[in-house]
C-alpha cells in the first residue's frame, strides 16, 4: 500500500522537478513499505539515507531555478527546505536510536511534510513560474 500518490496539483510544471518529485514520492512508499510488516532496521535506514540524499540534491535544483529565475519568495522557499532536511535527519537520529519509536515516528511525519511543502511552497512556485 501506497501512503503517498502523485496528484496533478503537486506538478510545479518543469519536467526535472516534477520527476524528481515522483522519485521522491517512490522513495517514501518504499520506506513506507518497509515499515509495514517485519521492519529491517538497516533496509530502512539506508532508504532515509536514500531519501535525504535525494531531497537534497532536488531542493538544490528547485533553489537554482528559483535563483536564476529571481523568484520573489526564494528565503522563505529556501527556509523551508532547510527546516524539512532538518526534520529528517531528526527523524533518521530517531530511528537509529530506538526503532521502534522511529517507525512510529516515520508513519506519521512521512506524508505530512511533504504534501504540505508540494501543497504550499510548490504549489506557489508554480504559481509563479508556470511551464518553462
Amino acid at each position: 500500500m501506497s501512503l503517498l500518490k502523485w496528484k496533478a496539483e503537486y506538478s510545479v510544471g518543469i519536467a526535472s522537478m516534477d520527476d524528481e518529485h515522483r522519485e521522491i514520492i517512490d522513495l517514501i512508499n518504499d520506506v513506507y513499505e518497509k515499515l509495514g510488516s517485519t521492519p529491517d532496521a538497516k533496509a530502512i535506514a539506508s532508504c532515509l539515507e536514500e531519501i535525504l540524499n535525494a531531497i537534497s540534491l532536488h531542493f538544490a535544483l528547485e533553489e537554482r531555478i528559483m535563483w536564476d529565475t529571481g523568484y520573489d519568495e526564494y528565503e522563505s522557499h529556501k527556509e523551508d527546505h532547510e527546516e524539512l532536511l532538518d526534520e529528517i535527519r531528526d527523524l533518521m537520529d530517531d530511528f537509529a536510536t530506538d526503532p521502534n519509536e522511529g517507525s512510529r515516528l516515520l508513519e506519521a511525519r512521512l506524508s505530512g511534510w511533504f504534501g504540505k511543502h508540494f501543497a504550499s511552497f510548490d504549489a506557489r512556485l508554480h504559481g509563479k513560474l508556470g511551464p518553462l
